[in-house]
């Protein structure tokens, strides 16, 4: 007897990644400086993507990961 596939749950997605060129250069002259940056910029990146219907799905150092059902609202 054949055992039946359960369905896929499927959904369309747009993925943004996303990192800071130079970081690793930048903390090297200036980390407290470049920590600051990186918050303000990482605070307005998010703003954007929660006000384009996007989730923040990852951050690891300086790069985010983010989730949108539409590639319009993506870019």
């Amino acid at each position: 007897m054949a055992k039946t596939a359960k369905p896929v749950d499927r959904r369309l997605a747009a993925i943004v990644s996303m990192d800071v060129e130079g970081y690793s250069r930048h903390m090297g002259e200036d980390e407290v400086g470049t920590l600051e940056v990186l918050n303000n910029h990482r605070a307005a990146i998010s703003n954007l993507i929660d006000g384009h219907k996007g989730r923040i799905v990852g951050t690891a150092g300086d790069s985010v990961l983010a989730e949108f059902a539409s590639a319009v609202n993506a870019v």
